[in-house]
């Protein structure tokens, strides 16, 4: 009786099962290549020999160079077979195995006859395969035939030449440049693959000169374009040259836009996506101009083709964050799709009305969000999870209902991002709307009731104790707190004694009961908790410590230096009868070492490696400059900032400066790169000008003696200024030296020289300069421990911006202080916003500002300006740099 079929599961492990390759070995299949040798060929058999070998390769698998070229070498005899499958698998091969120049010679002949065959197939694969294996010196000899190939009747010939023009002008740029005439008129071709080819070559060999960049659009919009692809293709060249039009002040864009424009009207519907995707990604874009774009965008919501819905919702997602208002017309529109069958959509679709909808759609969109989240995929959660952030702090009404959505989903599965994103929201929600702090932290504490992550359950112990104990009741999360020390693992358990301390320390009635509760770690398993307890014990419950700021400074102040230069300096403290003293901790955050930022692939190294490039960083800086004898004398260093290029890139002599700050002396360091291997530079120097910097004069300079090609080094000029006061200017910059021209085959430099300067990029030294970073962990404490005398505080109107992110940035780079807890990030479209800044001004004072920011409905923004510094003057030299600047 016949056995009935049964469907197989579509499992990954039954496919490993059913998979041809499964437990291969290469000692194996190199055995069955010697198959290639038998006089009598078996095509079918050399083909699943090769197709092996190509899955070995593509599986990662090294070939020794003897396997390689005994595999190569018997491949090429392959050639004798007339066999059209075999000959199309011995094309792929050749391309994977990439001989060598010596066992190119070998197969080119071959190929170089089936590029000129009368089958086609082989034509266009012998081409694809020349141009992949073959070097420049080869090259010359088939460039005749490659450009017969670009402008052929066969659009399979011309396309394969076309691309492996694209391939080749990475490593023979010149060669393919030469090809211009028979690539434009490839662009005419009536075939749609080639003619999008042959516009991506064109453009790529012309990519470097704008204008004619510029010309090549201009005429192609003009009509001359008839396939889709390319048609898609020059709408991207298009939006660029609008977009280069803008940065650079240029008018004459409408052109351009008209045609982005024209292209809504296009009949494939590849083309009206990529014109309507242009047009709402252009800087500036005004409202008028996007509505063709959200029309026709509409219209695509309703298409029964599930990609075309996808691509439309997904762009009008992007248009929210930007131009709400402009997407509200799609709303009915995409409330219809929160039902469709493509989760990924319906997500794009809810997310997209959460940032367009009012107020009143609020409950109705959470009770449809609910429907569909156990459905989609982590990723989208985030961003559902993101979007209603966003919500909330644009209707902070309804905070309720968003918070409670939030902690549902909270206690559901899923992994460690979705979890940090919902905690993350709960957390910003909690800190922007005051009457939400209560509710939210008591979500906190019962999802650290079974939370996985033990990073997350630090976090959330941490972020109670900041603000637990301000809340009307804090002894109501004592209990979440306290069952932490019993049901967590040791890293937890000691983040719980520490929040208990704040608790006990902030809220006078809970010491006696937190008093007891720490008494119980003190028996604990693990070191650190037991240690901790004890040490919180001892603040607590003794007046070892002269006052309670001092206990307070003691147990929740910040560290007054970065923990990275902490943690260096310890390593770097020797053992002796000297104490390590913390005020020789460097305050300032460590730049990124230029040498990282510049480094474009990896350096050869050993002894043929030029000398290091000199490793920035404060540590650094100040150990380079107190070993030379001029600068020793200046004492202290109280800031480096980061370097400022004073050069373009790609330029002869690449230069750029570093300011070292001291008391009464200002150096600039210039750090000089010789990017010309025929030349030697002698006697480099800096010649500064600071005729607009009449508080500054000049001390003493510090030339480089020799500047090799590659070969990184400084120069030096040292300025006085008045001690203490943050002097400002402006110095122009040339750099002189002697330059000798090197022999390229013995490497030495001429003995004759000739007197050069070079004009550099001017410097100036800004109010920011004197200003160090100085991380602040409680901005509330530290704040409330600064001296309420010193504070000062004024308005300021600041004209209008983009945006108040745009402000924010604007005053934190004029002061050139640190943000704390995250108040850098300004929510979209946020009216209102709080910025928390600290710094440490020169003279080791330090500073904390509160910048209140609003905007009205002309984008006008005012500022209210709150500073608090150790010192009465810093507070109004805050004041003045803001009112300068």
């Amino acid at each position: 009786m016949a056995q009935p079929l049964v469907k197989k599961d579509d499992d990954h492990d039954d496919e490993l099962e059913d998979s041809p390759f499964l437990g291969i070995e290469k000692g194996a299949v190199l055995q069955e290549a010697r198959v290639f040798n038998d006089p009598h060929l078996d095509p079918r058999r050399c083909s699943q020999v090769i197709t092996k070998l190509l899955y070995l390769l593509n599986q990662g698998e090294s070939f020794t160079k003897v396997e390689a070229t005994e595999v190569f070498f018997s491949v090429t005899k392959l050639f004798q077979s007339k066999d059209t499958g075999l000959r199309r698998m011995v094309y792929l091969i050749i391309k994977e195995l990439s001989p060598s120049s010596d066992e190119v010679i070998i197969v080119t002949s071959s190929l170089m006859k089936d590029m000129n065959s009368k089958i086609d197939m082989y034509r266009a694969n012998a081409i694809r395969v020349l141009c992949r294996i073959i070097d420049g010196t080869l090259l010359t000899q088939i460039e005749r035939y490659l450009k017969q190939a670009i402008v052929d009747k066969n659009p399979v010939i011309s396309s394969a030449a076309l691309v492996s023009g694209l391939h080749m002008l990475k490593t023979n740029p010149e060669i393919v440049k030469r090809w211009s005439n028979e690539v434009q008129e490839a662009v005419q071709s009536r075939a749609a693959l080639v003619q999008f080819h042959a516009l991506a070559l064109l453009h790529q060999i012309r990519q470097n000169d704008r204008l004619a960049v510029s010309k090549l659009v201009g005429t192609l919009t003009r009509g001359a374009v008839r396939s889709p692809l390319a048609q898609c293709l020059l709408i991207r060249y298009t939006s660029q040259i609008i977009r280069d039009m803008g940065n650079q002040g240029q008018s004459g864009e409408r052109p351009f836009y008209d045609f982005l424009e024209s292209c809504l009207r296009h009949k494939a519907e590849m083309v009206i996506l990529e014109a309507a995707r242009a047009i709402t990604e252009l800087d500036g874009v005004t409202s008028r101009e996007l509505t063709p774009a959200i029309t026709v965008l509409q219209l695509f919501l309703s298409s029964p083709k599930p990609v075309l819905r996808f691509a439309a919702v997904r762009t009008l997602n992007k248009v929210a964050m930007t131009h709400p208002m402009a997407v509200t017309n799609c709303n009915i529109d995409m409330e219809s799709l929160i039902s469709d069958q493509n989760r990924s959509i319906a997500t794009l679709a809810i997310t997209t009305l959460l940032k367009t909808g009012n107020e009143s759609s609020v409950e109705r969109l959470m009770k449809q969000i609910t429907n569909f989240m156990s459905d989609i995929a982590d990723e989208f959660k985030i961003v559902v999870v993101e979007a209603i952030r966003s919500l909330c702090l644009k209707f902070p009404l309804k905070y309720r209902s968003l918070m409670n959505f939030l902690s549902n989903i909270l206690r559901e599965e899923g992994g460690f991002e979705y979890k940090r994103a919902i905690v993350d929201s709960i957390v910003t929600i909690i800190r922007d709307i005051p009457d939400a702090k209560e509710n939210g932290l008591l979500h906190l504490c019962e999802f650290i009731e079974d939370c996985e992550f033990t990073y997350l359950s630090t976090q959330i112990l941490h972020f109670l104790g900041i603000e637990g104990p301000n809340t009307s009741d804090p002894s109501k999360y004592i209990r979440y707190i306290y069952n932490r020390v019993h049901l967590e693992n040791a890293t937890v358990r000691a983040a719980a004694v520490c929040t208990l301390a704040k608790f006990g320390f902030m809220v006078e009635a809970l010491k006696p009961r937190i008093t007891v509760l720490l008494k119980r770690c003190i028996y604990d398993s693990d070191d650190e908790v037991r240690d901790r307890a004890t040490l919180y014990l001892s603040i607590l419950g003794s007046d070892g410590l002269d006052t309670d700021k001092d206990s307070r400074e003691f147990l929740f102040g910040s560290l007054e230096a970065p923990l990275v230069n902490m943690e260096t300096s310890l390593k770097n403290y020797e053992p002796s009868e000297e104490a390590f003293d913390v005020d020789s901790v460097p305050k300032e955050v460590k730049s990124q070492p230029l040498a990282e930022k510049k480094a474009k692939g990896k350096k050869p190294t050993g002894l043929g490696a030029p000398p290091p490039a000199p490793v920035s960083g404060f540590d650094a800086y100040e150990r380079l400059l107190s070993s030379i004898p001029e600068f020793a004398s200046f004492g202290k260093l109280f800031k480096s900032s980061s370097p400022v290029e004073l050069t373009e890139a790609e330029t002869e002599y690449a230069v750029n400066v570093v300011k070292h700050i001291y008391d009464n002396h200002v150096v600039f360091q210039y750090n000089c790169t010789n990017t010309v291997p025929e030349q030697l530079l002698e006697r480099v120097n800096v010649v500064v000008d600071a005729s607009e910097a009449e508080e500054f004069s000049e001390l003493c300079s510090k030339p480089l003696n020799s500047l090799p090609y590659d070969s990184p080094g400084q120069a030096f000029v040292a300025f006085e200024k008045p001690e203490g006061v943050p002097a400002v200017g402006k110095f122009s910059n040339t750099l002189t030296f002697v330059v000798k021209e090197v022999d390229q085959n013995t490497g030495e430099a001429e003995d004759d020289g000739q007197e050069d300067e070079y004009q550099l990029e001017d410097l100036e030294v800004v109010p920011a300069d004197y200003m160090a970073n100085f991380g602040v962990s409680n901005f509330r404490n530290a704040w409330e421990n600064m001296d309420p005398e010193n504070e000062l505080v004024d308005e300021y109107g600041l004209g209008q911006r983009d945006s108040l992110a745009e402000a924010v940035k604007a005053v934190t780079d004029v002061l050139g202080m640190q943000s704390c807890e995250g108040t850098e990030t300004v929510a979209n479209k946020a009216r209102s916003h709080t910025c928390l800044l600290s710094g440490l001004y020169i003279g080791n004072v330090k500073v904390l500002v509160k910048a209140q920011f609003g905007m009205d409905s002309t984008r006008a923004i005012v500022m209210k300006l709150t500073v608090r510094a150790e010192d009465q003057s810093v507070s109004e030299a805050i004041h003045a740099v803001v009112a300068s600047g």
